[in-house]
């Protein structure tokens, strides 16, 4: 009974060590992701998980199959603030197929608020100094421009978050240290 045991789960152990074959550095691992994740829910320490997107080989064998699971870990993420503050988000992979690696980080930074807080400032400032001039002449000109540049920074608050997100099947590619 006892051999035959041996002999059943041996194949089986041998599967599982050649899998667990140690990837070379420098090796390109492409990942599918499982769900999306966005800079302003993730916080550093979340895990992730999906799966392969190719096969991988090392020395010339597949040691890791297209489909086979994977698990990671946000390495870095932080929100974008209503006015000011970029947003960024790093991944990293932490094992394929159960088997520890340690891989590069694959990261996005989300675009800067200046621009587009300064049009929507200065754009309510003139829309409201033109109203305030036609309806008030020159005082109500500075009136109106106050106003104006009060609602596009109201404006400009309200809609400026500008997080990032990698949504569910991305395909992200890893690089194996």
């Amino acid at each position: 009974m006892r051999k035959s045991l041996v002999l059943c789960v041996t194949p089986v152990l041998l599967t599982l060590l050649a899998q667990a074959a140690r990837i070379p550095a420098g090796t390109g691992v492409n990942v599918r992701l499982g769900q999306s994740i966005s800079s302003d829910k993730a916080r550093s320490g979340d895990t992730w998980s999906g799966t392969l997107a190719d096969d991988v080989a090392a020395s010339g064998r597949v040691v890791a199959r297209r489909g086979d699971p994977v698990l990671g870990k946000v390495v870095d993420a932080k929100a974008s603030g209503r006015l000011s503050g970029r947003a960024d988000i790093e991944l990293q992979l932490t094992s394929i197929n159960g088997s520890p690696v340690v891989s590069s980080t694959v990261g996005s930074t989300g675009s800067g608020h200046k621009g587009r807080n300064a049009k929507a400032i200065g754009g309510g400032a003139a829309a409201g100094a033109i109203i305030g001039a036609i309806a008030g002449g020159g005082k109500g000109a500075a009136i109106g421009a106050g106003a104006g540049g009060a609602a596009g920074t109201a404006g400009a608050a309200a809609t400026g978050k500008k997080d990032v997100k990698f949504p569910v099947e991305t395909i992200l590619t890893f690089t194996i240290r």
